[in-house]
Parts: C-alpha cells; sequence; structure tokens
C-alpha cells in the first residue's frame, strides 16, 4: 500500500477499522467518539478510499472450521495458453476464496472452502472435466494456523 497517498486521518481511520470497524446501530458515530472525528467525515473518507482501491471491501470474517466447513489448498499446472480459461472456471465457483499464480511448476494455487470434502473433491473433479487440466493437487488441511495480520499504517 503506498501510504505516501494517506494522511494521518486516513491512517488513523484504516487502523481502526482493519479488526474493531463496530458492530453497532450507528457505526460511524462510535468511530467518531474512539478517533475525535466527525463521523461525516469518515464516512467520507472511507468511501473516498474504497474508490481509490485502498479499501478492498469492509465485511465479517468468520471461522469456517467452528461452522463445520471443510477447506483444502488445491495447487495446478496449467500451461500458460489455458490458464485464463482455467482461473475463470475456477473462479466460478462459489467456495474458491483465493487464487493465485505462481511462478513454479505448478503455477496456480487456489483455496476452496465448502460443508464437507465431498463437495471439494466433486467439484475439483468438475474443474478437471471442463479445463483439461489433469495435474490438480489437493491438500486438505490438517491443523490451522491462524494469525492475525493488521496492517499498521501510521
Amino acid at each position: 500500500m503506498d501510504t505516501n497517498n494517506l494522511d494521518d486521518k486516513d491512517k488513523l481511520i484504516l487502523n481502526e477499522i482493519q479488526s474493531n470497524f463496530p458492530i453497532t446501530p450507528y457505526p460511524f458515530e462510535e468511530l467518531s467518539r474512539r478517533l475525535g472525528i466527525d463521523s461525516e467525515e469518515i464516512f467520507g473518507r472511507i468511501t473516498k478510499l474504497k474508490e481509490r482501491g485502498v479499501i478492498r471491501r469492509i465485511g465479517a470474517s468468520f471461522s469456517s472450521k467452528k461452522l463445520l466447513f471443510h477447506s483444502t489448498l488445491c495447487a495446478a499446472k496449467v500451461p500458460q495458453d489455458k490458464l485464463e480459461e482455467f482461473v475463470s472456471i475456477v473462479n466460478s465457483y462459489p467456495g474458491v476464496t483465493h487464487n493465485y499464480e505462481r511462478e513454479h511448476e505448478y503455477n496456480v494455487w487456489f483455496t476452496f472452502i465448502a460443508k464437507d470434502s465431498t463437495t471439494i473433491d466433486r467439484a475439483i473433479e468438475e474443474i478437471k472435466a471442463k479445463t483439461g487440466i489433469n495435474e490438480i493437487i489437493n491438500l486438505p488441511s490438517l491443523k490451522t494456523f491462524k494469525i492475525k495480520v493488521d496492517f499498521e499504517v501510521q
């Protein structure tokens, strides 16, 4: 993130809302009390930061494991000429949460979350059939090592 284009108020707001966005009927008033900035100004600044792409989204992060979902990491060998089509098909599945191109023999990595492992297995087989890419490794999580990441922008 290029913090050179952010003033101190933007940085203060970003630091606060990363993990502490208030879940109240009037969240901008609560932020105003916490930060000492007018609530309308906070709303306007957040809107502008969203428009500029500094903020991608504001929403909840939930624990898929506590909701009894299953997750996996997949790696695929995709020829360059099939990359765009492969990624488009993978991204069409609602359980795909991340999709990355890597400089590696297995050059596309994606995470998949679903109600059960059978759903994931079935989707991977569908992706293989639709794309003709048969080298997809399914690496289900065995143990979760979650870290909390906030980016100090001030």
